[in-house]
């Protein structure tokens, strides 16, 4: 387990990030969705939960709000077990696209979806999660979000899920336009009711973290014990995060941040640092890309200052520790570099 002096150093490390971060950012909010929930945008919560198991939460943690986005993060999961790496990469790809997530646009060359992390892409892996029918496809993509977040109690909130089936009609295209381009096949309604199901489940901060732990931990959840994804898909699904995650600012936030992450237009983050920690945040105001404003600025400034972007020197980490990194070493005398 974490050491007690640790666990206290990193608890005050995320405080003081939620609270430099919980009254700023409000100048690069552009919008809410659902429009009309203006009124929710002082929630801010941030929670971390270490592969050991250790868990930190600071601020709106307990707050319930629709996975959106981030479920496809699960489903891409589930596809890829049900259909293997090279099968379902022939249907999806792994390439960022550039435009924003319900763009109508396509790998011309391949002949697929850009990526599972927009809408087409996600359209097509629920159409590729194995059963019978609707209702036990869904049941698979909750028990995996179960297994994922360590609560065996989540659900899909119906109220979200109706109001997103009578405001689909940008999906509804997509699927039709694909589905004529022989890209998806099968019920184009029914599909889509997977696909809504799976965003419309409810989740905390709190659990996002698990979520991310659980993905840091070779998809063993470090709460449960119990396996949410099989080791061997793990990199392909943290890699579209790092890659794809975050719409069509993915690329700046590689750049940026350098955490694989996933973000959802209802105001939450899943981001994972792989063999330490899993992070889940939840504010609402949205910037000009569909991301969370307060918490893509919290995780730009968490990576920034512990040293946590997959490709800093490890010199630089300090997340839980209270000394300065190590300054660079300088070349050695005689030795030139390039």
């Amino acid at each position: 387990m974490v050491a007690e002096s640790v666990r206290e150093l990193m608890r005050s490390q995320f405080r003081e990030l939620h609270e430099r971060h919980r009254w700023h950012g409000d100048e690069e909010i552009v919008s809410f969705y659902p429009p009309g929930s203006e009124n929710q945008r002082h929630l801010f919560g941030v929670a971390g939960t270490h592969v050991d198991g250790t868990r930190w939460s600071i601020g709106d943690c307990d707050v319930r709000f629709p996975l959106h986005s981030i479920s496809k993060i699960v489903s891409y999961g589930v596809a890829l077990e049900d259909n293997g790496r090279d099968a379902l990469l022939r249907r999806v790809g792994g390439e960022p696209s550039g435009e924003p997530f319900n763009s109508i646009t396509f790998d011309e060359k391949d002949h697929r979806p850009h990526n599972p992390m927009i809408n087409t892409g996600a359209l097509v892996v629920a159409s590729l999660v194995r059963g019978g029918d609707r209702a036990e496809k869904v049941e698979r993509i909750l028990d995996r979000a179960r297994v994922y977040t360590g609560n065996p109690d989540l659900q899909v909130d119906e109220d979200v899920l109706a109001q997103q089936l009578v405001s689909n009609d940008r999906n509804l295209g997509l699927s039709y336009l694909m589905r004529s381009l022989d890209m998806l096949s099968g019920d184009i309604e029914e599909n889509l009711a997977v696909y809504l199901s799976a965003c419309a489940i409810s989740v905390t901060a709190a659990e996002l973290s698990v979520a991310g732990a659980t993905l840091a931990n070779g998809g063993l959840n470090p709460l449960t014990g119990v396996e949410a994804l099989a080791r061997g898909h793990v990199r392909d699904v943290v890699s579209v995060m790092l890659t794809c995650g975050m719409y069509n600012a993915a690329g700046v936030w590689t750049y940026d941040v350098g955490i694989p992450a996933k973000s959802s237009v209802s105001g939450g983050i899943l981001a994972t640092v792989p063999n330490f920690v899993g992070l889940g945040t939840f504010s609402p105001g949205l910037g000009v890309n569909g991301n969370p404003v307060r918490g893509v600025n919290l995780c730009r400034d968490l990576s920034e200052r512990f040293g946590l972007h997959v490709f800093a020197d490890p010199a630089e980490f300090r997340l839980g520790r209270s000394s300065t990194p190590r300054r660079r070493r300088r070349a050695m005398p005689g030795r030139q570099r390039h």
